[in-house]
């Protein structure tokens, strides 16, 4: 899905001046509010930003968002989903 976002010039401006990516930085605010009020997962961060699990947490971490109190059992089964989905995709 594509989705468009429209900024005031000068704002748009302010936000890049350092020569961020505006588009990344929205995606990022996006997948950090949607993992503090969990309506995504870290498996699902990791896709929208094309992290590894690693990278995802080093992410999360930088932002002092952290990793969500999941049980033992949602630990596993969030690594096999990142471990099938790691043999998928193209490298």
């Amino acid at each position: 899905m594509e989705v468009k976002l429209r900024i005031p010039d000068d704002i748009a401006e302010h936000l890049s001046g350092s020569g961020v990516d505006l588009s990344r930085r929205a995606m990022e605010a996006l997948a950090l509010e949607g993992y503090r009020d969990q309506s995504l997962t870290l498996y699902q961060v990791s896709e929208l930003l094309g992290l590894s699990r690693i990278e995802t947490e080093d992410f999360l971490g930088r932002h002092h968002v952290p990793l969500s109190n999941l049980e033992e059992a949602d630990l596993n089964r969030e690594a096999a989903i990142f471990e099938a989905a790691s043999r998928c995709r193209p490298r």
